[in-house]
């Protein structure tokens, strides 16, 4: 039929549908992340957010409107999913315990629509403000907090949370032995989840830039001297590491080499005075000191009995070299690979639970499949940076930060096939595909997507 004015019929569009994502996304995403203080309610929150992202897609197939994802970002987050999960499933073939990696690998076929959920909550330029925004003011409370424990001795926060536990149970959040072993700050993560170094350090991209956005240079030092006492006094040495690199990929763009240099030189400086003032430090820069000692036992100590545990990742390695021992095997197959049974550890009663380093991890439980796949999910990641534009590379930089330190290989870890730590990386990947990847369009510009 011909329009009014005589034309003819209109020539379909050609540009593409607008992506809005999901305005009820960052909802989930937030939740997840303030509730990580108690593991099992964050893990039901992930659980039915990724249900209702299936539901939503169900839904949205009756619905010719707005869509939640590019499809850059849909093939990103998927083939990031994959590359964590099929390790899992190809491992549990001949593995020490297949039931248990059965099960692993069955339960975390969540992670894929909560990936997709996570994506379609930084989909759009609004769910990108919330989202990082909320992150932001979630870690600096809990830095808050933190520093507050430092001063008194006592989380607020967590005081809060075991009292209503207590309330409304026979028991806390913790025993009353974890209560009695505290030897670092926990924060609100409590006692008996001494996880608040890492946890902070590897969402601290999100402070920073959003502090560098408000309030400038002055803002962004302030929030790196917070986070970085709290860093420091939670007492995890890998979180160390993972900040100061954090410190050096934000900071070198906004302060330049010069100030960057004269910024480390202060934390240094005040290193030295936290060695003087808290047993904590002095400890943990003692025991580090070690690891120059010349025979296997220091810098065993030094490492905190890691030389062990990776000397019997090796040997899982050497005996399962093509898919490992199983997702989660590692301590079942620990006491036959272990180089000095018997003896002591220094981690306390039991085998070890996982390798505590990244590549060791893949290797050992999924074998060399699971390091090609891990190889190649980063590699598509790279690419996908590589021929984003300018424009998209920006929105996405505090989410990119957070995972490349949070996968750094050169570190020590905490358990990647684990819901607690698993959970948050492949979190940080949905984050860092759905900002890169998020239709440019709809902000006047385009993605290579070559």
């Amino acid at each position: 039929m011909a329009d009014v004015a005589g034309e003819g019929p209109r020539a379909p569009s050609l540009r593409p549908p607008e992506i809005v994502g999901w305005r009820w996304a960052p909802v989930w995403v937030l939740a997840y992340v303030a509730l990580l203080f108690a593991p099992g309610v964050a893990e039901a929150v992930l659980s039915l957010g990724a249900v209702t992202m299936l539901v939503k897609l169900v839904l949205q197939r009756f619905n010719t409107g707005a869509r939640l994802l590019s499809d850059p970002a849909w093939a990103l987050t998927s083939v990031l999913f994959a590359a964590y999960w099929l390790p899992e499933l190809i491992s549990a073939i001949d593995a020490v315990d297949p039931g248990r990696a059965l099960r692993e690998a069955a339960v975390d076929l969540r992670y894929l629509p909560f990936l997709w959920l996570v994506a379609a909550a930084v989909a759009s330029p609004q769910g990108r403000r919330t989202t990082f925004g909320g992150l932001a003011i979630i870690i600096s409370v809990w830095t808050v907090d933190a520093l507050l424990q430092g001063i008194s001795g006592t989380s607020p926060l967590f005081f809060a949370i075991d009292s209503l536990k207590r309330s409304i149970s026979d028991h806390g959040m913790c025993s009353a032995a974890e209560m009695a072993m505290v030897d670092r700050l926990g924060g609100i993560l409590g006692p008996c989840n001494l996880k608040l170094g890492q946890v902070i350090a590897s969402f601290s991209p999100f402070v920073l830039y959003a502090a560098a956005r408000r309030y400038g240079v002055g803002g962004w030092l302030t929030a790196a001297a917070a986070v970085g006492i709290v860093v420091v006094l939670a007492g995890s040495r890998a979180s160390w590491i993972t900040f100061a690199l954090v410190l050096l990929l934000s900071g070198w763009r906004l302060l330049g080499v010069k100030r960057l240099l004269v910024l480390f030189a202060s934390a240094l400086l005040a290193l030295v005075v936290l060695n003087l003032t808290s047993a904590q430090v002095h400890d943990r820069l003692v025991r580090t000191a070690q690891i120059v000692s010349a025979d296997l036992a220091g810098v065993d100590t030094a490492l905190s009995g890691r030389t062990r545990i990776w000397r019997a990742a090796t040997c899982m390695v050497a005996e399962h070299p093509v898919n490992g021992v199983g997702a989660r095997g590692f301590r079942e197959a620990f006491p036959a690979c272990d180089p000095q049974p018997g003896v002591t550890t220094s981690w306390g009663e039991g085998p070890a639970l996982h390798a505590h380093q990244l590549l060791l991890e893949v290797l050992s439980e999924t074998g060399a499949f699971g390091l090609l796949m891990w190889l190649a999910g980063a590699a598509l990641a790279w690419r996908a940076w590589i021929f984003a534009d300018t424009l998209a590379r920006e929105r996405a930089r505090p989410a990119m930060l957070a995972l490349l330190v949070t996968v750094f290989p050169f570190n020590t870890h905490l358990a990647f096939y684990s819901t607690f730590w698993g959970g948050l990386t492949l979190l940080l990947a949905a984050l860092y595909a759905g900002s890169l990847l998020a239709q440019s369009a709809v902000e006047g510009t385009r993605v290579d997507s070559r």
